[in-house]
């Protein structure tokens, strides 16, 4: 009699008259239907899925471009990339940034420079952007640098011209002459205030006014009628498709008929 547990194909191949051997490990030994002839059951479970994928190299992808994008001494613009990495071996140096990649990139227009720093750190490379082709890095210790917009300190000459109406110091020591001059400047003094983009203007209602200050003489506005207006054009506008009316029927009348 056949256990429960033998499956259905199973079942249908033991018949007393023949014996079945499939290729396996063995389940079960049971006796065939007439007790007499033992029949040893060999069953085969094949993959009920199938197997993605190579076995070796499946996660060898794409290379992904590493390495200098920008040799030294070549020019870049603010957001080139100048060096793609992973890891930092080579750090920002001037007017240039890290990327949260480890890419460096510059912040500022100017040329390409790989270079060392040792009273920064003894065993790293930088990368930076100088303005000028003919500089060099690292800057002199002290020296003066250009920042923001691309511009540098320098020292600023007084003009003779720009002193007028203003004190004059001769000297550096206390107690020391002074003369005023005594023409007073012809400009008139502006009442500037800084505005939302950190530019000095003057207010609305005085630059409103510059004609009067400048005693520019302007005409007066006198309002007129609106209804006379308004009537006036609507008369001209009445008037002009009249006239285009009678132009359309000449035209019709001018055009000699066809001959069917």
């Amino acid at each position: 009699m056949l256990l429960p547990r033998i499956f259905a194909p199973a079942r249908a191949c033991l018949q007393p008259s023949s014996v079945t051997l499939l290729p396996s490990r063995v389940l079960d030994s049971v006796r065939a239907a007439n007790g007499t002839t033992p029949t040893v059951l060999f069953f085969v479970r094949h993959a009920s899925h199938q197997s993605q994928g190579r076995a070796n190299g499946a996660k060898d992808g794409p290379g992904k471009r590493l390495g200098a994008k920008k040799s030294g001494g070549e020019y870049v613009i603010p957001g080139n990339i100048i060096f793609r990495q992973r890891g930092t071996a080579w750090y920002p140096g001037e007017n240039c940034k890290m990327g949260r990649d480890h890419c460096i990139f510059a912040t500022e227009s100017g040329y390409v420079r790989y270079y060392r720093d040792p009273l920064k750190h003894p065993n790293r490379q930088y990368i930076g952007v100088v303005f000028e082709k003919d500089q060099t890095l690292p800057y002199p210790q002290n020296a003066a640098r250009k920042r923001r917009l691309n511009m540098s300190p320098v020292v600023r000459e007084i003009e003779s011209s720009s002193l007028e109406g203003q004190a004059v110091v001769i000297g550096e020591g206390a107690g020391a002459e002074t003369s005023v001059p005594e023409t007073p400047s012809e400009k008139p003094l502006r009442n500037l205030v800084m505005g939302k983009g950190y530019a000095y203007r003057e207010a609305n209602w005085e630059i409103g006014r510059a004609a009067e200050k400048a005693n520019v003489q302007v005409r007066k506005f006198i309002p007129g009628d609106r209804f006379t207006a308004w009537r006036r054009s609507a008369a001209r506008i009445a008037a002009n498709i009249e006239k285009r009316k009678l132009k359309n029927a000449g035209k019709k009348a001018s055009k000699p008929k066809k001959k069917r």
